[in-house]
């Protein structure tokens, strides 16, 4: 069963004219496609989808009802992007290489050919010597990132700063160096660009005619300027860019937008980063984004899909409004395991069912180190858990992984340990075998290998102490935890380990909660599930999960509620 679904018109024979008429799953993948992990479009809604054991399909809109076949003799990806009239594509091999279809017209695609348009991905061969690890297009330009020189590359159309080097005079640029001591690069549908450099500050250039910026100022800009933002650049979620418009998400699920294509609530164009005033009074969070050229589509907390610009054919004066698509009580619920969307140019948004909450914490564990134990090929990792997931002893995992695996297949054996996610499906799938683990995606669950360890004495590191009854003092429970997942889960407990002493063992619980609603959220943490039964007092407990996302600091985008209310009609 295919993981994604769709909002539009799944038969439209024409660009920009239908109306959409219904959320379903997308029916045109072959049955071994089991997860589709990102899907991108350009302006003529040319769309490609990249599957989690990175195979490339590629689609025109009219031809959604006819089942797609994988581009063939591609080495496995694991990234994609598009541009106006373009795509990119990086391999998932040991030393990637970068792969270019579509217009060539502003040289974009950085080859050196007569030919306009490039019919099949084809390597880019200026970057084969070049260890990329980051590929991003803005319209008719793309940029490829060193991570480990730091270096930005890129190709395309010169004119307005779209490179952001001065230097470069000419309009039309082949694959050269661009910019020094980058870590991160962000692109669209727009004309402009925002990079975050290694001093861990943002900057952007490009066209700036509608104050996209947000510099308050209206002109191009022609080199990395630092952006003008009202939060630290830590707080950074998302960073979206679309045709004058840039819109950053924060981690705690709100959403700042510049650019002179916004009027709605704002009064004129803006000249700074603000929020929409639709989602201030009422606190709404925002759990994604998404753009194309036209299109900017938002998806809260509660599964309210708002958008501004044009969408199902509608071309009213009304495009540079914000509003809010009524789907209905029934959209909303088919939407509550789908945090990511994607948008293909008016006439169709994708909804992906993209990692678990659980794989989503763990995984910045696994990018930050916190609290590891241990290491593997100097990558730090917690024993346990690779323990718990591989049913052998670390020693042995680590003795037999350094000997006979290659970096990038530790890199992605490790993705599978924390968030379940299969990248090199057919390598991932032969180091677990050595280890009598078959069929691991449904096998061996993340949730249900941590459900192992849950409230288990013999593997825990640490207490929490729980008051059993609110009027005795004395009456206290121990409830065996885990520091690392306590870290992952929960922003509290994790300044907690990271300023107090490293040895800490037991704490008491300071919420007012009751021992059984905390036995429920540790449960939850362990396994994105709540084990309500019968006997639980659904009422009470419902009461005291209102504050409880914001009490122990979890990811704001849970939406607890919701899954309390999920597990309490069982």
């Amino acid at each position: 069963m295919s993981n994604i679904k769709s909002l539009g018109d799944l038969n439209a024979k024409t660009k920009r004219t239908k109306k959409y008429k219904t959320l379903d799953p997308i029916k045109t993948f072959p049955e071994e496609v089991t997860k589709i992990v990102d899907v991108v479009a350009d302006y003529d809604n040319n769309i490609v989808f990249l599957s989690s054991e990175g195979k490339l399909y590629q689609t025109k809109e009219k031809n959604y009802h006819k089942k797609l076949k994988a581009i063939e003799n591609l080495p496995p990806m694991k990234s994609i992007a598009s541009g106006y009239f373009h795509f990119l594509a990086l391999s998932n091999e040991e030393k990637p290489r970068v792969f270019g279809w579509g217009k060539n017209i502003q040289k974009q695609l950085g080859f050196d050919t007569n030919n306009d348009i490039v019919k099949k991905p084809t390597l880019i061969e200026p970057l084969k010597e070049e260890n990329i690890e980051q590929i991003c297009c803005i319209g008719l330009c793309s940029f490829f990132l060193n991570k480990t020189t730091n270096v930005l590359f890129g190709c395309g159309d010169n004119s307005n700063g779209k490179l952001g080097n001065p230097e470069i005079t000419k309009k039309k640029v082949y694959v050269q160096k661009l910019h020094e001591n980058v870590a991160n690069v962000f692109g669209g549908h727009s004309d402009h660009t925002l990079m975050m450099k290694t001093d861990g500050k943002l900057y952007g250039f490009g066209c700036n005619d509608s104050r996209e910026l947000g510099l308050g100022i209206r002109n191009d800009i022609l080199e990395p300027t630092q952006m003008k933002l009202k939060f630290p650049v830590e707080d950074i979620s998302k960073i979206i860019l679309t045709y004058q418009l840039t819109s950053i998400l924060t981690n705690d699920g709100k959403l700042y937008v510049t650019g002179s294509n916004i009027k709605t609530g704002f009064g004129s164009d803006l000249t700074e980063f603000k929020q929409y005033p639709q989602f201030i009074n009422n606190n709404t969070i925002i759990k994604e984004i998404d753009c194309g050229f036209d299109l900017f589509v938002i998806l809260t907390k509660d599964n309210e899909i708002w958008f501004q610009g044009y969408f199902d054919g509608d071309h009213s004066n009304n495009s540079s409004v914000i509003r809010k698509i009524q789907t209905g009580n029934n959209l909303s619920n088919d939407l509550s395991n789908y945090n990511q969307i994607k948008c293909c140019d008016q006439n169709l948004i994708f909804f992906l069912q993209s990692n678990s909450y659980l794989s989503q914490d763990l995984e910045k564990l696994l990018k930050n180190g916190y609290l590891s134990d241990c290491d593997i090929q100097d990558i730090p990792v917690h024993k346990i858990l690779i323990e718990t997931r591989i049913g052998k002893t670390f020693d042995l995992i680590k003795k037999y992984l350094e000997s006979n695996c290659k970096l990038n297949e530790i890199q992605d054996l490790l993705k599978w340990i924390y968030c379940d996610e299969m990248i090199n499906f057919k390598r991932t799938n032969e180091i677990l075998n050595h280890f009598g683990i078959q069929n691991a995606q449904k096998t061996k669950l993340l949730k249900n290998d941590l459900k192992q360890l849950l409230f288990d004495e013999q593997t825990s590191d640490f207490k929490l102490v729980v008051k059993n009854e609110e009027d005795d003092e004395d009456d206290e429970e121990e409830l065996y935890i885990h520091k690392f997942i306590l870290a992952a889960r929960s922003g509290l407990f994790l300044n907690m380990f990271q300023n107090l002493e490293e040895n800490l063992q037991k704490v008491k619980d300071y919420s007012r909660k009751s021992l059984e609603t905390i036995e429920l959220l540790i449960s939850f943490l362990y396994t994105d599930e709540l084990p309500i039964t019968a006997d639980t007092d659904q009422e009470f407990i419902k009461e005291e999960f209102e504050d409880i996302v914001e009490y122990y600091q979890l990811n704001p985008r849970i939406p607890m509620m919701d899954i309390f209310e999920k597990y309490s009609k069982k």
